[in-house]
């Protein structure tokens, strides 16, 4: 294929090598397992480097899922409870997945029914856009549960999420 994207045609190699070097370009092979294998007349380094861009770009733009984790503890106060649960569905809505953790101490881990009753009240308050991705799990002295955002939650509900930001914003000043 010549460098302008028109084909020249099955030509043996020191031909094709001779085109390739009249016009001061590469010769590369674009299909080895073609039979015969497919070349191109093209200059290598400046390929080399519109890849190397459009592979940056791509890194660029993709979005990098990170885990935050959010704690609380049994006997927490609802002034806390709401904050913290406002941060959690902050995280999810920017697209992080969040790690809730449950930290007992002393006598408080022979009730875990209290990490429960929070945990399931943290995810009913984010239901709208995020799911349980690992449910509620004693480990020791903690409870743990990660919600992830739900992407079909978001393409249906976008619009409601903006209103109810505004209207947060609102109540705030």
């Amino acid at each position: 294929m010549s460098p302008d994207g028109e084909q020249i045609g099955i030509k043996p190699l020191p031909e094709a090598l001779s085109i390739a070097r009249e016009l001061d370009l590469d010769l590369v092979e674009v299909a080895p397992q073609a039979n015969p294998p497919v070349c191109r007349i093209m200059d290598y380094g400046k390929y080399k480097y519109e890849a190397a861009q459009k592979a940056r770009e791509s890194r660029r733009k993709s979005t990098q899922v990170s885990i935050k984790e959010m704690k609380y503890r049994p006997k927490i106060a609802s002034g806390d409870f709401d904050t913290k649960t406002r941060k959690v569905a902050q995280f999810l809505k920017e697209g992080h997945k969040v790690k809730v953790t449950i930290m007992f101490r002393f006598r408080e881990a022979s009730h875990p029914e209290f990490g429960q009753r929070i945990l399931d009240r943290v995810a009913e308050e984010v239901s709208g856009f995020a799911k349980v991705e690992a449910a509620p799990k004693l480990e020791g002295r903690n409870m743990t549960m990660v919600l992830a955002p739900d992407k079909r939650a978001k393409a249906q509900g976008g619009k409601q999420d903006d209103d109810g930001a505004a209207s947060d914003a609102g109540q705030s000043s």
